[in-house]
């Protein structure tokens, strides 16, 4: 079944990352770390969806994307970014892009993040979030979001990285096999893992050679 969304508000929480508050249809329900698919409703877009992960809780009372703009693939994201208060874009019913195993170590590249947001508010919001840990790897300090909100959440157990500066607060370099055993102490607990490209293949790896099993390590569909 689709869904036309209405935007009650866009804002930028980085130079090309966007949040959307959208309303929620009568009787719409989801879980954290569901997905759906977007498309809209133009000539240029009819039957071209793509996956998105809600950055909201269901017990909101509105819908939330967060979304971050590729102008340079000319493509949805860069349509989406065009769209202001009172557009619409269409969704899909949801699907599951993330089993919840509960509290576990996050691991994201980039907005590979986002399907995490819903997962950490959703274990906070059941008191279940002590011990969670979120790595988070971005190029610079600018392309960092919604830090006040992970660090208020994790305190030290939000870590971040940057790969192509330094910068205080932010530990420097990429998430490689010693990285992980520096910065994990138990491999024996659920690990979540989405980025860009093969990041998410690439840690799966070093966990497995570091003690994860199969069962453990979760990567987004």
């Amino acid at each position: 079944m689709e869904h036309k969304l209405k935007i009650l508000e866009k804002k930028w929480l980085t130079h090309d990352v966007m949040q959307f508050t959208m309303v929620k249809p009568e009787g719409f329900s989801y879980s954290a770390g569901q997905a759906v698919e977007v498309t809209l409703d133009t000539p240029e877009f009819k039957d071209d969806w793509h996956p998105f992960t809600f950055t909201s809780l269901n017990e909101d009372d509105y819908l939330e994307f967060t979304i971050k703009s590729y102008p340079k693939h000319k493509g949805m994201t860069l349509a989406l970014s065009k769209l202001e208060k009172g557009d619409h874009f269409i969704i899909t019913d949801p699907w599951d892009s993330f089993e919840n195993k509960g509290a576990g170590v996050f691991i994201a590249g980039g907005t590979g993040v986002t399907p995490f947001i819903a997962l950490l508010r959703q274990l906070e919001a059941d008191g279940k979030v002590n011990g969670s840990k979120l790595i988070f790897s971005n190029k610079t300090e600018k392309d960092v979001f919604l830090y006040q909100e992970f660090k208020e959440m994790l305190g030290d157990n939000f870590i971040n990285v940057l790969t192509q500066e330094e910068a205080e607060r932010f530990l420097h370099g990429r998430i490689d096999k010693d990285f992980l055993k520096n910065q994990i102490d138990n491999f024996n607990q659920p690990f979540y893992l989405c980025g860009p490209e093969n990041f998410a293949d690439d840690i799966k790896g070093y966990l497995k050679e570091l003690g994860a099993g199969d069962d453990l390590v979760n990567i987004s569909l």
